[in-house]
């Protein structure tokens, strides 16, 4: 083999392990708000059970040296699943009888320095 095709042979190698170290750590991740589940209701079970299982089995998208769609579903199971637990947190810090923040144009926070305060009646 020539010195060129070792170089890429290499630098395939090398991105191939990369790959495979950014989808375990999304793993890992996603593995940890296994524990926070009971409190997500059924969307989050399946986006946490769906992409380990996607992740596990050997049928996918693209080949599995490749673990780009891994890491997609991955990525995507962790983004979902943080947006449900930061909902979750701020519905329980919400007080009785406190308007719903969580509305749009209801932030919950004063108009700063040159925005216009909004009149409700």
């Amino acid at each position: 083999m020539s010195g060129e095709m070792w170089a890429l042979v290499v630098v395939g190698g090398v991105l191939a392990l990369a790959t495979l170290v950014g989808a375990v750590l999304l793993a890992v991740r996603v593995v940890r708000t296994r524990r926070l589940l009971g409190t997500l209701g059924v969307g989050g079970r399946v986006a946490f059970y769906g992409a380990l299982i996607y992740t596990v089995l050997p049928v996918d998208v693209l080949p599995d040296p490749i673990y780009l769609d891994d890491m997609g579903v991955l990525a995507g199971a962790l983004f979902y699943l943080t947006r449900l637990v930061h909902r979750r947190r701020t519905a329980d810090r919400r007080v009785p009888g406190q308007p719903d923040t969580t509305l749009p144009g209801r932030s919950g926070v004063p108009p700063g320095p040159g925005q216009a305060r909004r009149i409700v009646s």
